[in-house]
């Protein structure tokens, strides 16, 4: 429960600002995320020629770093609150980024790389505690995605503007770094403006009862349901990072599309992302007894397209599987599940799960661009790191099901 001075103190309609702040930290943070990759070959001539593999390792310091903060972030942000949490982080994602466009090699890009990572790893425990704690329960599924959709809209701004910014205007590489981390400075100005102190921590006896109690009702940090959210995650991420990293590559080589029609699909995935995410974060919101049915279902249909897509006969029946990825995978499924995870988890321990359950979905940004590179290394083909991405993402689900089903049973009787 909130302290009385807080709640008195809070806007009607704080949870709309809450929304608003945490979908435009989306978009800042997705534009760092994107800017760099169009821009390799202009970084290049500055730090010098490097394989391909030492410039991929710059987004995989990034992620390192974000996913090594996920479960500490979270039990700070539990013990502190968010705001206490979130402000020093970006500050240090700030420095990070602001350091990359100060860099004269490629280890320099690498440290900043890293703490831009840590930095941001505050981000995704505080901001969807936040939600779940101040968005009214029946819009909370629809709010959730309208906050994830700044994701999908950070990352076409950070490609085409970091392309458009040095490629076409022609001006140097650390131009568009120096502006993203512009954008993080102004993002924690408003951070510091629209966040109110609203701790989480409860001092009081009597509160701490209640908490403990609430506790044994929702299920422990490593309860079986949270365990099957946790694999679940991972291997709905898994796919998604999978096709982000190989699936350009895999069209033009191994299904000869050309490199305009790629640039064209890839790009409609995130586009189609969003009405996906709101759609069914709304139905989540209108059926929450029904949540991991709705789940279920859209994990189901992410395998079958996923596997289908090995199968495509032609470009395009390829590019109508890949827009219905977009349209039902990871950023539809994405709301409803941080919506289940919120319902299944105490005020106390609620950004320490959420950070649990994002560590192990970004844990696959490192594993799976790495291993079906090593796939296709050895087999001189990617397909067979689709269809092992397929098969995780079906073991996952099936668990998942299983798992809720169960409890299910254990409720009604």
């Amino acid at each position: 429960m909130q302290d009385n001075k807080d709640v008195n103190v809070l806007p009607k309609n704080y949870w709309k600002t809450i929304v608003f702040t945490f979908c435009l930290g989306w978009v800042v943070i997705w534009i760092y995320r994107a800017m760099l990759s169009p821009i390799y070959s202009e970084i290049q001539g500055t730090i010098g020629t490097q394989t391909n593999a030492a410039m991929g390792l710059i987004a995989s310091c990034y992620f390192f770093g974000y996913t090594s903060m996920q479960i500490p972030s979270g039990f700070l942000v539990d013990r502190f609150g968010q705001k206490k949490v979130l402000i020093p982080g970006f500050i240090l994602f700030a420095l990070g980024a602001f350091s990359i466009s100060q860099a004269t090699n490629l280890m320099m890009i690498y440290v900043g790389s890293v703490f831009a990572g840590v930095g941001c790893g505050t981000y995704y425990g505080a901001a969807f505690s936040l939600t779940a704690q101040h968005v009214p329960a029946e819009k909370k599924g629809l709010s959730t995605a309208i906050v994830n959709s700044g994701s999908a809209l950070g990352m076409i701004i950070g490609m085409t503007g970091s392309s458009y910014v040095v490629k076409t205007l022609q001006l140097p590489w650390q131009t568009m770094v120096i502006i993203s981390a512009s954008l993080i400075v102004l993002l924690i100005i408003w951070f510091a403006v629209a966040i109110k102190n609203t701790s989480v921590v409860r001092k009081a006896k009597v509160d701490e009862v209640e908490l403990v109690n609430e506790d044994i009702k929702k299920g422990s940090l490593f309860s079986l349901r949270m365990i099957s959210c946790y694999l679940l995650y991972f291997t709905t991420c898994y796919t998604y990072y999978l096709i982000v990293t190989w699936l350009p590559k895999f069209l033009e080589s191994e299904r000869g599309i050309s490199g305009g029609m790629i640039g064209l699909i890839v790009s409609m995935i995130s586009v189609t992302a969003v009405p996906g995410a709101l759609y069914f974060a709304h139905m989540s919101d209108k059926k929450r007894d029904k949540k991991s049915i709705i789940i279920s279902g859209l994990e189901i249909a992410a395998f079958v397209l996923i596997a289908l897509s090995m199968k495509a006969p032609n470009a395009t029946f390829l590019a109508i599987i890949l827009l219905l990825y977009g349209f039902l995978g990871k950023m539809a499924v994405d709301p409803v599940l941080i919506s289940f995870i919120s319902d299944n988890a105490s005020k106390k321990d609620l950004a320490t799960k959420l950070g649990m359950f994002n560590f192990f979905g970004m844990s696959s940004s490192i594993i799976a661009p790495a291993f079906t590179g090593y796939i296709i290394d050895k087999t001189g083909s990617g397909e067979l790191g689709f269809y092992i991405g397929a098969g995780l993402l079906l073991i996952g689900t099936t668990v998942f099901i299983f798992v809720n089903a169960k409890k299910h049973k254990e409720q009604v009787a």
